[in-house]
């Protein structure tokens, strides 16, 4: 859950690539990066926090150039939280290449064994966005005519990297004194946005995470990248195109729109605003259909990203819609904080509840999902020590059951709430009179009202059907025995070039 952007401008791009990171910054509070280009010379600055602490006014009037890409950083599983860490990413050779990556590829050891022993190429920490970034520029290496790049060539490595790496990546990538490169893996698992300004001569153009960064600096939405599709922006300011994977499906990442994106994006011509609210009504109709008994007095949504669910059940169940809990806004968000005391102990930080809206009430709860349930835990809680007489907790998506390989630090399975437990152990476990899931059809029926041409989703957190087909039970295996310190990372050092391992040498 990383956020990228990429800018060729007319003017100066630094301003507007730190608004966008401003906007984006809810997709990753780990890091963040800026990189802009002035002819063929690159200018950096990048580093751990949020985007308004990581950038000063030197740093900015240091990133000169028309040309840029920028970057937050949210950690997945195996990467550590490091300054080095930091995106966007960069090698001199070829040409010279900074890349920013939304994504996680599930085949990083293996492309790691063949960039050192085949490509003569070295990784120097475990992001895979760096293995990334040099699967391309060897590829552009490798297709290259006299050092110097066409337009077949560039997308033609784009080509290479599809064939090679598998997993999730929406990719913002800088080749120095040629332009900005933007491409999406074959099932568009993360989302990745075209802007245009036509106010200006020649056009301006934005690639972006979510649409609502290219709204706020005043672009105006052209279209998505296609999956599997390559964009190049050169620096005449002619945008290219070309479809470079030979097998392209969408398959967006369903908990976008559950959670991670923001209400006033629009990807994939799917509005999240609309999505939400549809969420609320379809869970309005299963409680009405399953749960008639329960006697709600008064629908609370969990602040921020429930209110469009909870606001629509309310209204279709003809229940008053209250506030109950004051967020505060300066903690950030709990869900991307590592470590469950830290996680637990922010929960009464972040939110406060306002004891006349549960006493002697029904209430009813309502979150966009439930992942470790050590929020929920807190939250019920909460409404219990303001007064309320019963505690009823919906949750506007199905039970997280299965980690997200795909770019989502999801815990692992055994953290996972719902893993292996039915909905009454679920709801002893957070302490509530009755709990209440969005079935995950209805959800998949929700988001695709908007799209009726998307067939399919990655709903791999929901019911563990991984969308690229090489997601086995031993991947899994190894990504949790990372994330619990059992196993350090595959490096080039501990698998000792044991190029055996690679199934068939190049993916």
């Amino acid at each position: 859950m990383c956020g990228v952007i990429g800018i060729v401008a007319n003017t100066p791009v630094n301003q507007l690539l730190y608004d966008g990171l401003m906007v984006l910054q809810h997709r990753g509070q780990d890091a963040a990066g800026i990189v802009t280009a002035e002819g063929a010379r690159f200018h950096m600055h990048k580093g751990q926090g949020l985007a308004r602490d990581v950038f000063r006014t030197r740093d900015m009037r240091n990133l000169l150039g028309n040309i840029g890409v920028a970057h937050v950083r949210y950690p997945t599983a195996g990467s550590a939280s490091s300054p080095a860490e930091s995106q966007p990413f960069y090698v001199n050779s070829p040409f010279g290449i900074v890349l920013g990556h939304n994504g996680n590829l599930t085949n990083t050891d293996e492309l790691k064994q063949i960039l050192f022993a085949e490509d003569m190429r070295h990784v120097n920490t475990n992001s895979d966005s760096e293995v990334l970034l040099n699967v391309l520029a060897h590829e552009l290496q490798m297709r290259g005519h006299a050092g110097r790049l066409d337009l077949d060539t560039i997308f033609a490595a784009v080509t290479g990297v599809h064939s090679r790496c598998r997993g999730a990546y929406a990719v913002v990538a800088l080749i120095a004194g040629y332009g900005l490169l933007a491409f999406r893996d074959p099932h568009g698992i993360r989302p990745l946005v075209i802007g245009v300004n036509e106010g200006v001569n020649p056009n301006e153009y934005m690639i972006a995470s979510e649409s609502v960064a290219i709204d706020a600096l005043g672009f105006k939405i052209l279209r998505d990248v296609a999956p599997g599709e390559a964009v190049f922006v050169d620096l005449n300011h002619r945008i290219h195109s070309r479809q470079c994977s030979s097998s392209p499906k969408l398959n967006p990442c369903i908990f976008e729109y559950v959670y991670l994106a923001r209400p006033d994006s629009v990807m994939d011509g799917i509005s999240v605003y609309k999505t939400r609210l549809r969420m609320g009504v379809s869970l309005a109709e299963k409680i009405k259909r399953d749960f008639s008994h329960l006697k709600i007095d008064v629908v609370i949504p969990i602040p921020d990203t429930s209110r469009p669910s909870a606001l629509q059940l309310a209204n279709h169940l003809n229940v008053p819609y209250r506030e109950g809990f004051i967020k505060n806004r300066y903690i950030g968000r709990t869900f991307i904080m590592p470590g469950q005391a830290l996680r637990k102990k922010s929960v009464r930080q972040k939110l406060n509840a306002i004891a006349e809206e549960f006493k002697d009430k029904n209430v009813l709860l309502v979150d966009d999902s439930i992942v470790r349930g050590t929020t929920s835990r807190e939250i019920v809680q909460m409404a219990r020590d303001a007064g309320a007489a019963k505690v009823f907790f919906a949750s506007a998506a199905p039970p997280v059951r299965y980690p997200n390989v795909y770019g989502i630090d999801m815990p692992t399975r055994s953290e996972l709430l719902a893993h292996n437990r039915s909905d009454d152990e679920i709801a002893s476990e957070i302490g509530c009179d009755a709990l209440i899931y969005q079935d995950l059809g209805a959800l998949v029926d929700d988001v695709r009202a908007e799209n009726p041409n998307i067939q399919d989703f990655d709903t791999s957190c929901f019911d563990g059907r991984y969308i690229t087909g090489d997601v086995t039970t031993a991947y899994l295996d190894y990504v949790e025995d990372v994330r619990n310190g059992d196993v350090q990372p595959h490096s080039i050092e501990t698998q000792q070039l044991d190029l055996n391992l690679v199934s068939g040498g190049r993916a």
